[in-house]
């Protein structure tokens, strides 16, 4: 097996004791890890430090372009061997763990080419007063990744924190120890990053715990549960950390009645089996038109229970397995729940003949409360709840109903209506007759629980850097 060392300062360290992890799919032992604490941890703070203070990264751009390219040519190097690597891992179906390992060869090149073109701005205040605003790097930032997408949530923080010109602390999570040795072997394969600049740890609660409440650390990026982000949020007050917190959803899918019923089916469908509904953007919510009901659900009830779920790393399996036996518990309680509480319209279950029994089918059902716990809680499985809506107003208000917003889509061929929908929902990101359409170039975030700040495009970069104002009387030329 092999094992995923720390990376600091450049050299490769072997502290802590080693930890084995398993393929999702066989529960088989796959490989190992190095695990530490907050001593390490400490360490590789005060080398990304000492690296943004004393060295001259923060102030070039061309140079930090270089490496972001470089590290793009290394992903692309292992790529196909990143890409399974997540499936056996985390139980993502092979191709998603392609599109997403590609996504992130995106993201090192699109802020690539961003790392040159941070421009500030001048204003004269008076004749003879005038005043710059440049964007500096905020300074050391830690990067949580967890298991479900460590490929593209690595690198969409990565980027823009190495284009901004901070210096990085990188902790993933342990189940993903493959993928995280193989992110680690492509940094140093990278001839022009500076030592120091990014450091890869290995470790336990106690090691994210000091990377959250460190008072050297300026920035925080992860990614996870609202309930984890709300931990970190409280761990950074003592030191008014800057957060970038991509946290969870109950994303709605919003149908009317003049949509294209087949392009409605096949882009919920999907949006609702990613990762066997372990995704943050994951449809959990269909709120149909109240003309369209009885047409639609079967159709949709249909093709989700045509979903081939098994082993990910076969090619016409749609759906992979749940994580671990922890999620199977869960999905076992809310299909519970949901029987008691709603109205079956698909049942979900666990399939025999699977190692782990680990491997789940799509459940569907209609409820009638947008206060249940069912609508309101992320289920992070593939349970999707079915509501019944009037018109636009309802569909928009009980869309709106739960305090996540991360996502949503609108299904209808009018196009001025799906604008309209689009605008009045709180969600960070809304697509129309599709979803889950995710790029380098498009800002990710949330509303409400679902976040702080934003992910991909420009705005990217913002939550590592900051806003520094120049001023300068130089007064007037004479004159006779």
């Amino acid at each position: 097996m092999d094992t995923a060392q720390h990376w600091i300062d450049g050299s490769w360290r072997a502290d802590g004791a080693r930890q084995e992890t398993v393929a999702v799919y066989t529960g088989a032992p796959h490989a190992s890890y190095v695990s530490a604490g907050a001593p390490l941890a400490e360490e590789a703070i005060a080398v990304a430090r000492r690296s943004f203070d004393r060295s001259l990264w923060a102030h070039q751009p061309r140079l930090r372009a270089q490496v972001l390219l470089e590290l793009a040519d290394a992903i692309t190097a292992r790529r196909d061997e990143i890409a399974r690597q997540i499936a056996i891992e985390n139980g993502k179906i092979l191709s998603h763990c392609q599109h997403e390992t590609n996504a992130a060869i995106s993201e090192a090149r699109y802020y690539a080419g961003l790392a040159r073109a941070i421009f500030g701005r001048v204003t004269e205040i008076d004749a003879g007063k005038q005043s710059i605003f440049a964007h500096e790097p905020i300074g050391v930032a830690a990067i949580i990744v967890p298991w479900n997408a460590p490929s593209t949530l690595l690198l969409r923080s990565l980027g823009p924190a190495l284009a901004a010109g901070c210096t990085v602390v990188l902790k993933g999570a342990h189940q993903t120890s493959s993928v995280n040795r193989l992110y680690a072997e492509a940094l140093a394969d990278c001839p022009s990053l500076p030592p120091g600049v990014v450091n890869v740890v290995h470790g336990d609660l106690e090691m994210s715990q000091t990377l959250c409440q460190h008072h050297e650390v300026d920035v925080v990026s992860f990614t996870g549960s609202s309930a984890t982000g709300k931990a970190i949020m409280a761990a950074g007050a003592p030191t008014l950390k800057r957060l970038s917190l991509e946290l969870g959803g109950k994303s709605p899918a919003l149908v009317f009645d003049d949509a294209d019923p087949d392009l409605a089916v096949r882009e919920i469908t999907r949006g609702i089996i990613p990762h066997t509904g372990q995704m943050c953007t994951a449809i959990g919510r269909v709120l149909v038109q109240d003309a369209i009901w009885e047409v639609f659900v079967p159709k949709l009830a249909a093709a989700l229970e045509a979903v081939r779920a098994g082993d990910p790393m076969v090619a016409d399996t749609d759906m992979g397995p749940l994580f671990d036996a922890g999620a199977v518990s869960r999905y076992e309680g809310n299909l519970a729940a949901a029987r008691q509480r709603a109205e079956t319209v698909l049942d979900g279950d666990i399939l025999d003949g699977h190692p782990k029994r680990n491997v789940v089918t799509p459940a569907l059902f209609a409820i009638g409360d947008t206060t249940d716990p069912l609508v309101q809680e992320e289920l992070f499985a593939p349970i999707c709840m079915l509501e019944r809506v009037s018109g636009e107003e309802e569909a928009v208000l009980s869309a709106n109903a739960t305090r996540y917003g991360l996502a949503a889509s609108v299904h209808s061929q009018d196009h001025a209506r799906a604008r309209r929908v689009a605008r009045a929902l709180k969600s960070g990101t809304v697509w129309i007759n599709c979803h889950n359409r995710l790029f380098a170039e498009a800002e990710t975030g949330g509303y409400r629980e679902s976040g702080l700040g934003r992910l991909h495009g420009l705005e990217g970069l913002s939550d590592f850097m900051e806003t520094k104002h120049i001023y300068a009387e130089f007064g007037q030329v004479p004159t006779g």
